[in-house]
């Protein structure tokens, strides 16, 4: 058997050496020919699983360190016996506090509490579900969008169009598909109120650029359009700009590697489906007022520091790979 690893996937190395042959290269490397003679692939978002890559390979399975998968063609992968696992809901918790350093940042520069503000989110799922709770214990009004979800459990939530003109900050936590690609338009965000915020931790391009950049919008920015080729002018206009690291928490990366592990464990029968790194613990949930959150948030995910190497010119797959990851606390 042999796998073939992103290298820059942490907690992974030695773990599947007992049993397969391991290959560990970068997740932009990985060519048809490395991957003729391999059974499985371990993967980020780096790379693009389709026909070109896959066509002709022994790969019988995917296991993607994360929770989006459209870098994954999973028809090409269903039509052709490759089966694909995610590690959905893996760094929830990690995006919740990136969002939460947002809020905390707007209401600083903006001088409000959250009673004055009504929040929209449009993706009400791992994520989502997180800043809904938290965002309604700390007193924000919340308006929620996931048509999805709405069809299968009617909830009391609202269309896109009903939602956006109702709120004073839209955030958004959808993956990434035909229906949600460019859906954050120009004459969408036409109806938001005056001053309002976007913030979008989901994929960047599920907001077009072109309507971010619209000169009474606020924006933070985690996700860009064409990642790793992002726009300067988006660039100098968000407030928060960040490289695609909202959930990358410690807790978050050892819940995704262990996912993936488990997945392809369970796939090939290996002893190791209840695998979690050594000496790492998970997420331990906890209420946090907004009074503390605003004493704390900075001690975890101060959005200044980590905006200003993207602002400052620093290379974005450079920052992204080589990131500290940081500690979730609630």
């Amino acid at each position: 058997m042999k796998v073939i690893i992103d290298s820059a996937i942490p907690f992974i190395k030695g773990v599947l050496e007992p049993f397969a042959e391991v290959v560990y290269t970068p997740g932009d490397n990985f060519t048809t020919e490395l991957v003729a003679d391999t059974d499985a692939l371990i993967i980020r978002t780096r790379t693009r699983c389709n026909r070109e890559l896959l066509e002709g390979s022994k790969v019988k399975f995917i296991a993607t360190a994360t929770i989006g998968f459209d870098h994954i063609d999973c028809r090409y992968c269903a039509d052709n016996g490759i089966e694909v696992a995610t590690a959905a809901g893996c760094n929830a918790r990690g995006v919740l506090q990136w969002v939460a350093a947002v809020l905390v940042r707007l209401a600083k520069r903006e001088n409000f509490t959250p009673s004055q503000r009504t929040l929209g989110i449009v993706g009400v799922g791992n994520v989502g579900s997180l800043v809904k709770q938290y965002a309604e214990r700390w007193g924000f009004k919340v308006v929620c969008c996931d048509p999805p979800r709405q069809q299968r459990e009617n909830l009391d939530f609202v269309s896109l169009q009903e939602l956006v003109p109702q709120v004073d900050i839209l955030t958004l936590h959808t993956p990434l598909d035909a229906t949600t690609r460019g859906m954050i338009n120009a004459d969408l965000l036409a109806a938001l109120r005056p001053g309002a915020t976007v913030i979008n931790a989901s994929r960047g391009e599920v907001a077009q650029t072109e309507a971010l950049l619209r000169e009474d919008l606020t924006v933070a920015v985690d996700v860009w359009e064409h990642e790793p080729n992002i726009d300067a002018r988006l660039l100098e206009k968000a407030i928060v700009s960040t490289p695609h690291i909202a959930g990358y928490s410690v807790q978050g990366k050892a819940n995704a590697t262990a996912l993936a592990v488990r997945a392809v464990a369970k796939y090939f029968k290996l002893p190791l489906t209840e695998w979690y790194p050594e000496g790492m613990t998970g997420s331990v949930p906890q209420d946090i007022d907004w009074q503390r959150l605003i004493d704390t948030i900075d001690n975890y995910c101060n959005l200044d520091v980590e905006s200003a190497p993207l602002k400052n010119g620093g290379d974005f797959e450079a920052l992204r790979n080589g990131y500290r990851l940081r500690e979730e606390y609630f």
